[in-house]
């Protein structure tokens, strides 16, 4: 992004070359105006908390809950419900820890499944419905660069038609980046945050599917070598779907059991 803003400023005369208050404000209000009508505003505060967290690599605890659900298996097989429930005292994962409560308290395998798919449902809907919102945005934005160039054209024709020639260019101004302004807020802003929190979304969901998986494992007693096997190829199966490189350790132990 950096360098694309370099390469744009030093292809003019002068940067202020590309810096019009007045197409930008029509740009920027239309297009948050037109957002606030098309969403509540109690999911726009929640969108604009996130943006901060778009730019922050988030932690990955995948390897983290295997290990502590291939704990948990060893200590359920044991039939020590008491350290099982220790242990989770301690549990990071929220989603995690209410998939082994309810085998703990003998919920059937079935239910349990259905209350933690109905949880990643839930999620996937409602960080779908915040991502669509910036997409939302990066429709707007080229939409009201359009109406700032119509805007900048009917001043510039009412000038010429006055004869006063000297603010031909900054009508032309309001005009033309208008139109720019929006096409970049759109490619290079909006449409960027959505696909990084469409892409975020993914990787949550293949997380919790993983959790809910070693959870009916768990439920149907499976040996905890077992367990950890599975979760392994499952994690390993997703990231090679997304394209992603398997984590260090699975490529580790893949590699010492390549004859």
């Amino acid at each position: 992004m950096l360098l694309l803003i370099v390469v744009v400023l030093f292809t003019a005369q002068s940067p202020l070359s590309f810096f019009n208050l007045a197409g930008l404000l029509i740009v920027l209000t239309g297009t948050l105006a037109a957002t606030m009508i098309s969403y509540p505003m109690r999911e726009i505060r929640r969108v604009v908390a996130l943006v901060s967290s778009i730019f922050r690599r988030e932690p990955d605890f995948i390897r983290e809950d295997i290990d502590e659900l291939v704990a948990l298996a060893r200590e359920w097989m044991h039939g020590d419900a008491r350290a099982v429930e220790r242990a989770l005292e301690n549990t990071r994962n929220p989603f995690l820890r209410t998939g082994i409560s309810l085998v703990i308290d003998n919920v059937r395998e079935e239910e349990i499944l259905d209350l933690l798919r109905w949880r990643i449902t839930r999620l996937r809907a409602r960080e779908l419905a915040e991502a669509q919102i910036f997409r939302t945005m990066a429709t707007y934005a080229p939409a009201f660069g359009m109406l700032g160039t119509l805007v900048g054209l009917i001043n510039m024709l009412e000038v010429i038609q006055n004869g006063d020639l000297a603010v031909i260019g900054p009508r032309m101004g309001v005009a033309l980046l208008s139109t720019f302004y929006g096409i970049l807020l759109a490619n290079l802003l909006f449409k960027p945050i959505a696909v990084k929190l469409e892409r975020r979304t993914e990787d949550r969901l293949i997380a919790m599917n993983m959790v809910l998986e070693g959870v009916s494992m768990i439920s149907r007693r499976r040996l905890p070598s077992f367990i950890e096997a599975t979760l392994n190829s499952f994690i390993s199966e997703a990231h090679d779907e997304l394209g992603e490189r398997p984590l260090s350790r699975e490529s580790e132990d893949s590699g010492g059991r390549t004859p």
